[in-house]
């Protein structure tokens, strides 16, 4: 069974390790957008809520658990 969860793009199914990369990146990404914001206007407030709306939606498939 894979640590990993099983990501598909465009038909290409990742390996594992390309699987740990993406979830490594997106975390990486989310840290940075939390970290650095996206400026202190109203528009960069939207943008940085609305990409971590779009960052937890994806983290629920990707640290669920395969039964």
């Amino acid at each position: 069974m894979s640590k990993e969860a099983l990501i598909t793009i465009n038909g290409q199914v990742l390996t594992e390790a390309q699987s740990a990369t993406v979830r490594v990146a997106l975390e990486s990404f989310s840290s940075d957008l939390n970290d650095e914001g996206l400026g202190d206007d109203e528009h960069g407030r939207r943008m940085l809520k609305l990409y971590n709306e779009r960052i937890n939606e994806i983290r629920k498939p990707l640290y669920l658990k395969s039964q």
